[in-house]
C-alpha cells in the first residue's frame, strides 16, 4: 500500500502549499482522493500515469477539494483517454462538471460515470475481488464523506519445501492457495496447513477530511492500517474548530487513539502556519504514531 500525498493544505493555494488530493495505491488499483486545484500539475510531479486513474473519490463540494477536478477532466479528453473514469461524490458534482463542459462545448470522449452520495450512513461503494471502499460519514459544514479503502484477505501461501516434501502435483497448487486440503501422488490427504502459510496481513486507509471532532467515526476506523485525518488548527487556535466544523491535532489524536489505529497521518494545516511539526508535538501527547503529510511525500505501508 502506497500513498502519496499530492497537496495537504486548506483553503488557499500558494507557492509552497496545496490543497488536498491524493493518491493511494493498494492491490493494483490507482485511486484519487479529492482533487484540489494543482492536482494535475502534482500528478505529473509525482510520475503517476494519468491513464491508470480509473476512479476518483470526492470528499465535499468546498472548491480546495475539487476545483481541478474540471481539469483533470478537460486534460484527460485531450489525451484522448478512452477508458471509463468513475467518480464517486456528493450529489450535485455531475450537475457542476456536466455544466462546464456543457457550456464549453467540450464533451468528453471517454464515459463519465458519476456515482453521487446522499446518505448518512457508512456505504459500501466500491467493491472487486481484491479491494472495497466504504464511505465514512463526516461532520462538516457541508454534505461530506471521508473514505475507507480496505484490501481483502489474499490467498494463502504456498510453503514451496513442504509442498514438495509431500509429494504434491502441481495441477493442485491453486487448491492449497485457495486454503484446500489435497491429495498427493501417493494417495495420501495432505492438510493444508502443513503446507502452507497464513497470507499477508490486508492493509486498510482511511481518509477522513474535513471534520469536526466527531466519535461516531470510531467504529468504522477502528483498527485500520493508516488513518489521515485533517488537524486543520494548533491549540491556540482551536477555538476556531467548532465554527468551522475542522478538527486540532490533538482532536485527530484522540480519534486516532481511541479507534486503535496503527499510523496517523496529519494534514489539511490552516495556511496561517508557516510550520507543521508543531502538530506532531502536539498530537503526540495523545496517540505515539504521529506522522505528517507534505506534499511530494510518498508512504509505503
Amino acid at each position: 500500500m502506497k500513498l502519496t500525498i499530492l497537496g495537504c493544505h486548506s483553503a488557499t493555494p500558494r507557492i509552497n502549499t496545496n490543497p488536498t488530493s491524493q493518491v493511494l495505491e493498494i492491490n493494483n488499483h490507482i485511486f484519487l482522493i479529492d482533487c484540489g486545484e494543482g492536482t494535475q500539475v502534482e500528478l505529473r510531479r509525482n510520475k503517476v500515469k494519468f491513464s491508470r486513474i480509473k476512479h476518483i473519490f470526492i470528499s465535499h463540494l468546498h472548491g480546495d477539494h475539487f476545483f481541478g477536478l474540471i481539469g483533470l477532466i478537460s486534460t484527460f479528453r485531450l489525451l484522448t483517454r478512452e477508458t471509463d473514469l468513475h467518480i464517486y461524490g456528493p450529489k450535485g458534482l455531475k450537475e457542476v462538471i456536466t455544466l462546464q463542459l456543457k457550456l464549453g462545448n467540450s464533451w468528453t470522449n471517454f464515459k463519465l460515470i458519476f456515482h453521487e452520495l446522499t446518505s448518512n450512513e457508512s456505504e459500501v461503494i466500491f467493491e472487486d475481488v481484491k479491494v472495497s471502499v466504504t464511505t465514512i460519514p463526516l461532520k462538516h459544514r457541508v454534505y461530506t464523506n471521508g473514505f475507507l479503502f480496505k484490501e481483502k484477505e489474499g490467498e494463502r501461501k504456498l510453503d514451496i519445501n513442504a509442498v514438495l516434501n509431500a509429494d504434491i502435483d502441481r495441477a493442485y497448487y491453486r487448491k492449497l492457495k485457495k486454503g484446500f486440503d489435497v491429495t498427493n501422488e501417493k494417495g495420501e490427504l495432505i492438510k493444508n496447513e502443513t503446507v502452507t502459510k497464513e497470507p499477508n496481513t490486508p492493509k486498510s486507509y482511511a481518509f477522513c477530511s474535513d471534520t469536526a471532532y466527531t466519535e461516531s467515526i470510531v467504529p468504522i476506523i477502528k483498527d485500520v492500517t493508516v488513518l489521515y485525518h485533517e488537524s486543520t488548527f494548533l491549540e491556540k487556535h482551536a477555538h476556531l474548530s467548532a465554527p468551522t466544523k475542522h478538527s486540532s491535532a490533538i482532536e485527530a489524536a484522540t480519534i486516532a487513539k481511541k479507534a486503535d489505529v496503527g499510523t496517523l497521518i496529519l494534514g489539511h494545516y490552516s495556511t496561517r502556519y508557516d510550520e507543521t511539526e508543531e502538530f506532531r508535538t502536539e498530537a503526540r501527547t495523545v496517540f505515539d504514531n504521529v506522522v505528517l503529510a507534505e506534499s511530494g511525500k510518498v508512504f509505503n505501508f
